[in-house]
């Protein structure tokens, strides 16, 4: 077995109605099972409300919407660029200021 393959780990994940056999790193099996959770746990909240009155692709599409959006607001929580920015500014006053 070569080096990267040792690195590999092939699991069946379930998502929603579907199993799916992926080849993950296996240092992210815990994060791919708990992916495919949330998607499975979004699409049955929407499947609750919306199935009869909405095609599956409009429920997968709702579900996918729903979960990208909770990723960029944490995308925002985490974003240091304004912060780096305000940093470098400081500094450039700290700095012209003892140099006066």
């Amino acid at each position: 077995m070569a080096e990267g393959d040792k690195e590999k780990l092939r699991v069946r994940l379930h998502v929603y109605d579907t199993d799916m056999m992926v080849t993950i790193p296996r240092e992210e099996e815990e994060c791919y099972r708990a992916g495919a959770k949330l998607i499975t746990d979004v699409i049955n909240s929407y499947a609750s409300v919306y199935k009869g009155s909405k095609s599956d692709r409009d429920i997968l599409y709702m579900a996918l919407i729903d979960i990208s959006l909770r990723y960029e607001k944490e995308r925002r929580k985490h974003d240091v660029v304004p912060v780096m920015d305000i940093l470098t500014k400081l500094t450039t006053e700290i700095e012209e200021a003892l140099d006066d």
